[in-house]
């Protein structure tokens, strides 16, 4: 994908029109149109104020992969699925909470090879989901199809894509550790001001412990969360569960522990 089709996707993500984009970067909507359409690019100075405003990285408008894809390419590029085909038990939780005896619009953030995605549609759910991993995309869809569901499925990275739609729940798991520290009041109060009244965000997230020691590759690309930091993004939300639990886990083939924060917050009007 060109640089053009990059800022194209972006901008739509985000709701701007050639016109909005041109106007925050003082150039005319025909500079805009021209990148987009790959007859020019733009100059080399442009590329970390194009970044800024669409919430980006350079390496991400420039279409480089980061270590994060490769590394997950690799997992999900196996017959059997990396993760196993068994929901989360906060899938459970959330069908407890709020049953689908309505239509409720469920994304999951970060949804890897689609195991709980596929699992809430099964159960009545109208799901979108998207990650990073364009192996763990296509797992989904093979699995959301072998199961006779349906679920919107599609590619984009949890640190620059903003959603501009509302949801009646937002479920993520095992994947906030990749969103810096500097942009996550941002991606919260992105996720909160699209949930609809009575909403649910149902979200775990690895915490930093000194006496949880993990494998040194573990911590490549990822950034640590403290103990009670997810739950104070929604201080202004009523919290159903906060709870901080170590685990041991197999992963990759090195036993090790995990410390995680669980949440699940609900929007009062």
């Amino acid at each position: 994908m060109n640089i053009g089709s990059v800022i194209m996707n972006k901008r739509k993500a985000l709701g701007y029109t050639q016109q909005n984009l041109a106007d925050q970067l003082s150039v005319s909507f025909q500079a805009v149109s021209k990148w987009e359409n790959g007859t020019n690019y733009p100059e080399t100075e442009m590329l970390p104020v194009i970044a800024g405003v669409l919430h980006t990285s350079i390496d991400s408008l420039l279409g480089y992969k980061s270590f994060v894809v490769s590394d997950y390419e690799k997992r999900y590029s196996t017959p059997d699925y990396y993760w196993g085909i068994t929901p989360s038990s906060l899938c459970y939780e959330i069908m407890k909470l709020w049953p689908p005896v309505k239509p409720l619009k469920v994304l999951d953030i970060g949804c890897g090879e689609g195991k709980d995605a596929v699992f809430l549609a099964r159960n009545g759910y109208i799901v979108t989901a998207f990650d990073l991993s364009e192996a763990g995309i296509e797992k989904g869809k093979k699995l959301a199809e072998k199961c006779n569901t349906c679920v919107d499925f599609f590619k984009a990275d949890i640190t620059d894509f903003r959603i501009t739609e509302c949801y009646d729940i937002i479920f993520s798991s095992g994947v906030f550790h990749f969103i810096p520290p500097e942009i996550r009041p941002e991606i919260a109060d992105n996720l909160k001001e699209h949930t609809t009244e009575n909403g649910l965000h149902t979200i775990n997230v690895f915490v930093d412990k000194p006496f949880v020691k993990v494998p040194p590759d573990k911590a490549v690309h990822r950034f640590h969360w403290h103990s009670g930091e997810l739950f104070m993004l929604y201080h202004d939300w009523k919290l159903h569960k906060t709870e901080e639990i170590i685990f041991n886990c197999n992963s990759g083939g090195i036993p090790h522990q995990h410390c995680m924060d669980i949440m699940i917050a609900e929007r009062i009007p």
